[in-house]
């Protein structure tokens, strides 16, 4: 159920390419963040946590008190999918090339 909220938008090259708004993000997709205090920075997927409807990018972390770096949970609404990872071929099915 929780799933259906790990939907992120593509990127406008994607939409144009696929003739989808928004696919599921998963582990090793390339995304942006396009809201919040990390806007601008670009990433793979580390992971997903689907408990907490929250996905882990590489590069976006915060600062612990006593100085340590720890990954920042971001909302899958949050960013734009930049590269789909295009190994499983049920998602390829699904996506389809725009004809």
């Amino acid at each position: 159920m929780k799933s259906k909220f790990l939907n992120a938008p593509l990127s406008a090259a994607l939409k144009e390419q696929y003739a989808k708004k928004t696919m599921r993000v998963i582990k090793g997709d390339t995304v942006k963040v396009t809201r919040g205090d990390h806007v601008g920075e670009e990433g793979l997927v580390d992971g997903i946590d689907t408990r907490n409807v929250k996905i882990i990018v590489h590069g976006v972390s915060s600062t612990k008190v006593d100085g340590t770096e720890v990954p920042r949970p971001i909302d899958a609404s949050k960013v734009e999918i930049t590269k789909l990872k295009l190994d499983d071929k049920r998602r390829v099915e699904k996506l389809g090339e725009k004809e």
